[in-house]
């Protein structure tokens, strides 16, 4: 009934627009005005008492503007609600949280795609992706030293390849030797083409980030079975592999919540744990102290006990590493400070760079005795 297209008033007040004038002002559907005002969330300015007819001011205008992006990102009418009424602090953490959804969602369908498409019989998987020589050649710098090399690398030979992951977004270096994880993200250049898994031998990539470092861009191509890469009037191929690399997906996804948070010296804490490593300790500990990271041996003899100064957040953690595991974690990371992240001493510390948000590495750490330390 209130479809009327009468417009203005006759006695000197401020003219209304009828509800199919300021549906088409606003971008929202006639029906949609009257849902919400069924809802209390836009009501009109008048209703005619008569003909039932709903009429809306021009001043309400900017509210069914903000209303109809809010349902456009797909918030609850709820939420929007408290967008529109409630405190601007409620409000803000509102549309946080309705972020931080959307953000998984998109996540969890994206993965649940890319795997299907790599999954798909028929066919043959193409991609294109281009991306500078020296940030391929320091992100295989970063994740190679994750790899496993003499007989872990025997035992299981997949863990002596890299994974590439190709989606479009990034390009990702993925290393483990079950005692470290290294991921790195890279911005590719240019992408085109399907999300692919490569699996190439660390020997094999060592030798490509050497010719890649001087270029200033180097491009994969890969066609079915075949990878290319192409940079500087060469090109090289590197042979797939049918191998299952581990689902490291599902370690990050297990991590617990860092209950402690350790920011010190990056080179100093390097040079401690060295220092370990050469006088034969078999495990590095680490401990805080107020305001200073406290690190020592589990063996006997060698340098005492190291405090470096430290932000420590959380309570006092005890945790011990084995030092040749920890010391290329530390060598990996750039930056004059590193943030370790620990949920507790059994389960794997984030290592993370203040000046490298795109390279994570985790690092195991090990049991200790009362004897030894």
């Amino acid at each position: 009934m209130d479809d009327h297209d009468t417009t203005g008033s006759t006695d000197g007040t401020e003219a209304l627009l009828s509800i199919g004038a300021f549906a088409r002002q606003v971008g929202l559907a006639p029906s949609a005005l009257r849902f919400y005002d069924d809802c209390a969330v836009l009501r009109p300015a008048r209703v005619d008492t008569a003909t039932g007819y709903r009429y809306y001011a021009t001043d309400q205008r900017p509210r069914a503007a903000l209303l109809r992006r809010l349902r456009e990102a797909e918030l609850p009418l709820v939420d929007a609600a408290a967008v529109l009424d409630g405190p601007h602090d409620e409000a803000r953490e509102v549309l946080r949280a309705h972020l931080g959804r959307t953000r998984e969602t998109a996540a969890a369908a994206r993965a649940a795609i890319e795997e299907i498409l790599r999954e798909l019989p028929g066919g043959t998987r193409r991609a294109e992706v281009s991306v500078g020589g020296a940030e391929l050649a320091g992100a295989v710098r970063q994740v190679g030293s994750a790899a496993a090399s003499g007989a872990a690398r025997e035992e299981f030979p997949v863990l002596g390849r890299v994974l590439v992951e190709l989606d479009g977004e990034e390009i990702r270096l993925v290393a483990t030797d079950r005692y470290r994880l290294a991921v790195r993200a890279l911005r590719p250049l240019s992408s085109a083409g399907e999300p692919c898994e490569l699996l190439w031998y660390i020997d094999e990539l060592r030798e490509v980030a050497a010719w890649a470092r001087r270029l200033p861009e180097v491009t994969v191509e890969v066609e079915g079975r075949h990878t290319r890469l192409r940079g500087g009037g060469e090109c090289r191929e590197l042979p797939g592999s049918d191998e299952v690399f581990p689902a490291y997906r599902m370690v990050l996804d297990g991590l617990g919540a860092a209950r402690h948070r350790v920011l010190t010296d990056r080179a100093a804490l390097r040079r401690a744990v060295a220092d370990r490593l050469d006088a034969g300790h078999r495990a590095v500990v680490l401990a805080t102290a107020g305001d200073e990271l406290l690190i020592s041996g589990t063996g006997p003899g060698g340098p005492d006990a190291t405090a470096l100064r430290a932000i420590c957040t959380g309570p006092p953690p005890r945790i011990a590493f084995d030092p040749a595991v920890l010391l290329p974690a530390l060598d990996a990371s750039v930056g004059p400070d590193v943030l370790l992240e620990i949920a507790s001493a059994a389960q794997p510390v984030v290592v993370r760079s203040a000046d490298q948000g795109s390279f994570t590495t985790l690092v195991m750490p090990v049991r200790t005795t009362p004897a030894t330390g």
